[in-house]
């Protein structure tokens, strides 16, 4: 089946295991697309496999679009944004 998306739609994976930080992780980059007025989808990523594949080494991860921007660690919600207009 093919899915069609909206070029004007940001993709937003959140790689990790599903602990404590990739939530918050993922609670931040809502919090920080939902301010910018951001049309995206989120996808949880928690495959070794398929973290591998972006090269991260420690999660959680932030990727935008395909591109990582930010591993090991939880930036703020103002750090996210900046992360988020700067592909905007």
């Amino acid at each position: 089946m093919l899915l069609w998306v909206r070029p004007d739609v940001k993709k937003l994976q959140i790689l990790g295991s599903g602990c404590a930080k990739c939530n918050e992780l993922a609670e931040r980059t809502r919090a920080a697309a939902a301010a910018l007025g951001l049309e995206y989808r989120m996808e949880k990523v928690s495959d070794l496999k398929e973290i591998m594949v972006f090269g991260v080494m420690r999660t959680p991860a932030l990727v935008v679009d395909g591109a990582v921007k930010v591993a090991g660690r939880v930036p703020s919600v103002d750090e996210i944004k900046v992360m988020l207009m700067r592909d905007a």
